[in-house]
């Protein structure tokens, strides 16, 4: 097949080289930054990334602020109508963390967007890597290993539910909180100790390590208040995130929002989880694709 890939970070650019090795012809646009392995030709002109393409890959999350295409790699910046303007009906357009504005100009283009980040697959294999990037945070930013240390996860959704496995299996002492009764009741199914997130001022001064993975504030100042001294926070949630960055600075808190991890600390397995993911599209609207070499 002809795949265009356009803009993004190193998932991006790793899917690009992954499309390639597969045998199928790619061409990347606003991927300027980096030299790409394999048969790519890395296009200076959208017309020219897109001509052909019968799938275009964007980027996760597609915008990186309101109307703009999330080029990091990229020399130029990009809005995302100018993009989508160039894109054609009959093309298969995926992307990623896809915003209702860009949903709407695809809509006046005549445009079908797939969101891959909305695929089970896809967000089960992003925890993991997630959920590793997070341990590597941990043992990178904390004087204490991991095993006997005291975690908590803010949050059982997938992260959530991979970080604890993860953790649990290093050794570490872990707490989890949840609002649904449900939830509370599979994190003492799993062996944790289980928390609700509403309480959790009571129990901040317990530990060592303290990760949110919920995109909404849960760790605000009277909350960073309470954590004990030397105390690391975990912020993986999406924008806007889960904890008072200024408020952490004033108190000294030492707090890290670790935004797109898996890119920062897997970007092949990543650019492998979205290539396989746009597969599964792709042969569900019946296409056929080559066979992966090993």
């Amino acid at each position: 097949m002809r795949f265009a890939v356009l803009g993004g970070d190193m998932r991006q650019a790793k899917l690009a080289e992954l499309l390639a090795a597969d045998g199928h012809t790619v061409s990347t646009f606003a991927i300027d930054k980096i030299r790409l392995d394999g048969d790519i030709k890395q296009e200076t002109t959208l017309k020219e990334a897109v001509g052909d393409a019968e799938c275009v890959v964007l980027p996760l999350p597609v915008t990186s602020r309101e109307g703009m295409l999330n080029t990091p790699l990229g020399n130029e910046l990009y809005t995302t109508r100018e993009i989508l303007a160039g894109l054609r009906p009959e093309q298969i357009i995926t992307a990623g963390k896809i915003d209702y504005t860009t949903y709407e100009l695809a809509d006046l283009y005549g445009l079908t967007m797939i969101d891959y980040l909305n695929r089970e697959e896809l967000a089960v294999a992003n925890a993991v890597a997630a959920a590793e990037g997070a341990i590597q945070l941990i043992m990178e930013e904390t004087p204490i290993t991991v095993c006997q240390a005291k975690c908590l996860v803010i949050g059982f959704g997938r992260i959530g539910k991979v970080l604890c496995h993860r953790l649990r299996g290093l050794g570490a002492y872990v707490t989890a909180t949840a609002r649904s009764f449900q939830d509370m009741a599979w994190i003492r199914a799993y062996g944790y100790e289980a928390e609700n997130t509403a309480n959790i001022d009571e129990i901040l001064d317990r530990f060592d390590v303290v990760v949110n993975t919920v995109p909404a504030r849960i760790l605000g100042e009277s909350q960073l208040k309470r954590l004990k001294p030397g105390c690391l926070c975990l912020d993986l949630a999406s924008k806007p995130g889960g904890m008072d960055f200024t408020a952490a600075s004033k108190l000294g808190v030492k707090a890290v929002w670790a935004l797109s991890l898996p890119g920062e600390v897997a970007p092949v397995t990543s650019g492998r989880i979205i290539k396989d993911t746009v597969y599964n599209i792709l042969k569900e609207k019946g296409m056929t694709l080559c066979a992966a070499k090993e």
